[in-house]
């Protein structure tokens, strides 16, 4: 079985999302389940059919956080250094457009471009694994080849 790398801020949302499902979802959606089936007919029940699709997808998802949870390998941040690797915070600027970005590298289950962790399977992070500050990379994207300048690598 292949081990998910993860920081420990990762592992903790996923194990929170894991809590709040089981303590939370999977009882209310029960809870609307009987309350539907207390309406008669469930062939034509809207309500109860919509509850248990809701039903399988929360379980569907606890399964899915009981699995990456299993396999976690939870790296600690704070005690690395050096080049860029799995857990490093990158300080980048796009040498095109001169917009400065900040990603932390991270594992696959907890990727969120959005808030700035980037997927260590991208494009960009596989670029940037074993750079150091002031290196340049080239990454092709769909949009086509970027360059960035690393400016600042941390482990927090």
């Amino acid at each position: 079985m292949e081990k998910i790398l993860m920081t420990p801020a990762g592992h903790a949302a996923l194990d929170q999302e894991l809590k709040t499902l089981k303590s939370v979802e999977r009882p209310a959606v029960i809870r609307a389940i009987a309350e539907a089936r207390e309406h008669g007919d469930l062939s034509e029940n809207a309500e109860y059919h919509a509850a248990r699709e809701k039903q399988s997808f929360i379980e569907g998802r606890i399964a899915e956080l009981e699995g990456l949870i299993g396999r976690a390998e939870v790296v600690d941040v704070a005690k690395l250094s050096g080049p860029i690797k799995f857990g490093a915070t990158v300080d980048l600027v796009d040498e095109d457009t001169d917009e400065e970005k900040t990603y932390q590298i991270v594992g696959e289950a907890e990727a969120d471009i959005e808030k700035g962790l980037l997927n260590i399977k991208s494009p960009l992070a596989k670029a940037l694994i074993g750079k150091e500050e002031g290196d340049s990379v080239e990454v092709n994207t769909p949009g086509g080849t970027r360059s960035y300048e690393i400016l600042a690598v941390k482990y927090v």
